[in-house]
C-alpha cells in the first residue's frame, strides 16, 4: 500500500532538514517533491522569481506520482486548502496519509529562522508572509488536514532537536506528549 508523507509546518521550521533525514533513511520513502528545490534547479541564483513554475511542475510530479501508486512525500506550510483534494485522490488510490507538523513557539522564531537561512543562501519569505502562514497553517491543520490524515506528529521543532508534542492514528484517542504545547495549538484551530 502506497504512502503519503506530508511534512508541514512554519516556514523556518525545519522541514527540508527534517525531509532529507527522516525520508530517505527512517521511512524509506525516495520521491520527495518539494516546491522550493525545484525552484533552486530552474533559477539557482534568483529561485524566488521561478516559485510559480516550481509549484506547477510540483503539482504534475505529485499527480504523476498518484497515478502510478508510488510511495512519496511533500512538504508544505498548510496555508492552501487545494492539498486536501489531493489527499482524497490519494485515499481513492490506497494511499496512507502520515503527517508530520514541526512546531515552532512563535511566529517570531519562524522569522529569526529564515533569516538565518537568507544568510547561508536560503531563499528569503517577507514577515508579513511568515506571520500569515504561521497562524494559518496551525489553523488548517487543526481544522481541515489533522482529521484527513491516517496517522500525524507533532513536534516542537523550536530548539535544537526535535520533542514530541502529540500523535495521532485516525479515529483514536491522540497521546499527548506535551500538554501546554498542545493546548496551543488546539486553540489556532478555533480561530475564525
Amino acid at each position: 500500500m502506497p504512502v503519503l508523507y506530508i511534512i508541514a509546518g512554519p516556514n523556518g521550521a525545519g522541514k527540508t532538514t527534517a525531509s532529507y533525514t527522516l525520508l530517505p533513511d527512517m521511512l524509506d520513502c525516495r520521491e520527495f517533491v518539494n516546491a522550493d528545490e525545484i525552484a533552486r534547479g530552474l533559477s539557482p541564483f534568483n529561485p524566488e522569481s521561478m516559485a510559480f513554475e516550481a509549484g506547477r511542475i510540483m503539482l504534475q510530479r505529485i499527480e504523476q506520482l498518484i497515478d502510478s501508486k508510488t510511495t512519496f512525500a511533500f512538504e508544505t506550510t498548510l496555508t492552501t486548502l487545494s492539498y486536501s483534494g489531493m489527499i482524497e485522490r490519494c485515499r481513492k488510490k490506497d494511499y496512507t496519509i502520515v503527517m508530520l507538523f514541526l512546531w515552532l513557539s512563535s511566529p517570531e522564531l519562524a522569522i529569526e529562522r529564515v533569516r538565518y537561512r537568507v544568510t547561508n543562501g536560503g531563499h528569503n519569505i517577507p514577515e508579513d508572509v511568515i506571520r500569515r502562514r504561521y497562524r494559518k497553517g496551525l489553523k488548517n491543520f487543526v481544522a481541515l488536514f489533522m482529521p484527513l490524515c491516517d496517522e500525524w506528529m507533532v513536534a516542537d521543532n523550536s530548539a535544537d532537536k526535535p520533542e514530541p508534542v502529540a500523535e495521532g492514528i485516525k479515529e483514536k484517542t491522540p497521546m499527548i506528549h506535551n500538554r501546554g504545547i498542545w493546548k496551543k495549538i488546539l486553540e489556532y484551530g478555533k480561530e475564525k
